[in-house]
């Protein structure tokens, strides 16, 4: 009898002890106090030290930290769009996020799982201060400081084993302060061809999680577990200098970079029609790739001669292959007046096959239009050898422009020809005596080239390309970059003067294959010069 009655102690116990602890934590969970008070608020200068220690979180980073701005305006526009922003975000992420799961719940044998309610709520976040920073790369830096204290609602619900589930995601707050990197800038819209974010710290990340009514995070020691689990996780996918990368447009394309030489010989030509009344014609031949501010190329004249042979050789720089088109136009050279067009052709670049050569033997036109029906009088014919050569991947890697890495010249690369491009990016606190309107002269190995004047500034910005092709590397030669000023009124004593310069030596750019820098100009007490230089070799 003894032993039965401690059986049945046990056994109440047990029974007892579990009863009491799920009817306490319903108990906990669904019961919430109706006695609580609105907080009292009272000034800062009545708080003591202890409190105001407690409030330092709260201050935002632009009182904390001088170089942190205020972005107020931002916070009011996203106060006044947070309604439609709040359907958009939420419309694009269903959209993104159902093939997704419906492509990955039947590895877990789940038989459906579906957005039940999905919104941001009301409350928008904030930005509490914005730090920039000004790089000589052609890119935007920017760290927010963001708190986002949400209401949001999302409830998904899950069927499985003939069971349904519903989970609710409930009063959020993200305390993150992320690193954005718009590069590199292009001058097609939306002006930056990559978005890269990464965090420079862990973030803070607090929620409630319901399971069918039930707060699951009250539950001891998963709260703990899951805010640790979840700043691991963001933290090794985005902590920097690990990054998030979105590519929004092609930076090749968006900045017109040159991507290849295309070489072209000029052999002959064949049947010209006389243009002149006494004697043969004078022709010669101009060759220009369309889309591009490059000088055109000219042939020698053969006079009087109507199956000239040229057998001369032109390299031009390639940007955009797909588009562009290779212009032949043979003229009768005059020594007096007008050269009269004795025809044209175009080739397109897209037509040519990489790394082949091509020989065509092309008709001469009056003009591109096909419905001329003066395009059916002989004119006689021209023939050259075409032959596009592309970059070498090694010699401009992939996310070169975006990296900003220099990158070495790869061992054992034979001598060769490549193309020099030159950057004007901008200049500072450059002045004349008598007058400032600063442009820019470059000269290399003899070709001169120039960019545009800015009227009265002393600190310009041109942000031009220039490509000089050359037969070797540039080894022993040095690039010369002239800031000068001209008036604009006309009959001043002083028209032209000399705002500075500066020699830079090519050696190490074709050992590096890339410089940026800003460099001090001679005769100019405070001036400066940003010059970016690549050598691409084909």
């Amino acid at each position: 009898m003894g032993f039965v009655s401690m059986i049945m102690g046990f056994c109440g116990f047990g029974v007892g002890i579990s009863s009491g602890l799920v009817a306490g934590y319903f108990l906990f969970i669904y019961f919430q106090p109706s006695d609580v008070k609105n907080p009292t608020i009272r000034p800062l200068v009545e708080q003591d030290s202890k409190t105001l220690q407690q409030l330092l979180p709260e201050i935002p980073f632009w009182v904390k930290n001088p170089d942190y701005d205020r972005v107020d305006w931002l916070n009011k526009f996203l106060e006044v769009m947070w309604p439609y922003l709040d359907k958009a975000i939420c419309k694009t992420a269903k959209n993104i996020a159902t093939p997704i799961i419906s492509e990955q719940i039947p590895k877990y044998k789940i038989e459906s799982l579906e957005f039940e309610a999905l919104t941001l709520g009301a409350l928008p976040p904030t930005f509490q201060g914005m730090k920039v920073y000004l790089t000589e790369e052609k890119e935007l830096i920017m760290e927010p400081a963001l708190k986002w204290a949400g209401n949001p609602n999302v409830t998904v619900a899950v069927k499985a084993y003939g069971l349904k589930a519903t989970v609710q995601v409930v009063d959020l707050q993200v305390f993150a302060v992320p690193r954005i990197t718009l590069k590199p800038l292009v001058p097609s819209f939306p002006c930056f061809a990559n978005i890269v974010v990464s965090l420079m710290e862990k973030p803070h990340v607090d929620f409630g999680l319901k399971l069918g009514g039930a707060d699951l995070m009250s539950i001891p020691g998963l709260y703990g577990f899951v805010q640790e689990t979840i700043k691991d996780q963001v933290a090794n996918m985005y902590l920097w200098p690990k990054t998030l990368e979105v590519q929004v447009l092609d930076p090749t394309k968006a900045m017109k970079k040159p991507v290849g030489i295309l070489h072209a010989k000029v052999v002959r030509a064949l049947k010209l029609k006389k243009k002149d009344l006494l004697g043969a014609s004078d022709p010669y031949v101009k060759l220009k790739l369309t889309e591009t501010k490059a000088p055109s190329k000219k042939t020698t004249v053969k006079h009087k001669n109507l199956n000239p042979e040229w057998n001369e050789e032109f390299s031009m720089v390639v940007k955009d292959p797909e588009t562009q088109a290779l212009e032949l136009l043979v003229y009768d050279w005059e020594q007096v007046g007008k050269h009269e067009k004795m025809g044209m052709n175009v080739v397109p670049l897209k037509d040519l096959p990489p790394d082949e050569s091509k020989t065509l033997t092309l008709p001469l036109l009056k003009n591109m239009d096909p419905n001329d029906v003066q395009n059916d009088k002989v004119r006689g014919q021209i023939e050259v050898e075409l032959t596009y050569k592309p970059f070498k991947d090694e010699d401009l890697p992939k996310d070169f422009e975006e990296s900003g890495e220099v990158q070495k010249a790869p061992d054992g690369t034979p001598p060769g020809g490549g193309a020099l491009v030159v950057t004007v990016h901008e200049a500072q606190d450059v002045e004349g005596k008598h007058h400032t309107n600063p442009y820019v002269r470059i000269i290399c190995k003899g070709e001169e080239r120039k960019t545009k004047q800015v009227k009265k500034n002393r600190d310009p910005r041109w942000d031009e390309d220039f490509t000089f092709m050359m037969e070797e590397p540039p080894l022993k030669d040095k690039l010369h970059v002239e800031v000068l000023s001209t008036s604009t009124r006309i009959g001043l004593l002083h028209p032209k003067e000399t705002l500075g310069y500066v020699d830079i030596s090519l050696a190490d750019v074709v050992s590096n294959k890339r410089i940026n820098d800003k460099f001090h100009l001679i005769d100019s007490k405070n001036g400066r010069i940003q010059i970016e230089l690549q050598w691409q070799t084909s």
